[in-house]
């Protein structure tokens, strides 16, 4: 089992989740996040007054799935949040040891 952690641009967030949908995932975390890669942030005028925007508005998606299932979800995340732009993300993989559903106690991939 693996935990697939995406940050995305948030305008790719409804292109992402409909590309998972379509392949049988199930459950995404989302979360509101701000940081910047190499684009090192921008600079935007307001009432005339120059500043810079450090930290970019992101997506982060947290996403466990199997381990036969962790390819096929890493190309379609990679196809739905390509802008082809600089920004777009990065994708994070990481192995889960455990997993349990609290409700039924269910573990490890019946609990995904």
């Amino acid at each position: 089992m693996y935990m697939i952690t995406a940050i995305i641009k948030p305008f790719k967030l409804d292109d992402v989740r409909e590309a998972l949908s379509e392949i049988g995932v199930h459950g995404i975390t989302v979360t509101e996040v701000k940081g910047f890669g190499r684009q090192r942030g921008h600079t935007e005028l307001y009432r005339g007054a120059e500043y810079i925007v450090d930290f970019l508005p992101k997506l982060k998606l947290e996403i466990a799935v199997s381990e036969e299932a962790c390819e096929e979800v890493i190309q379609t995340i990679r196809q739905a949040a390509n802008s082809g732009k600089i920004g777009d993300g990065k994708i994070f993989v990481t192995p889960l040891s455990r997993v349990i559903r609290i409700r039924t106690g269910e573990m490890d991939e019946d609990a995904i």
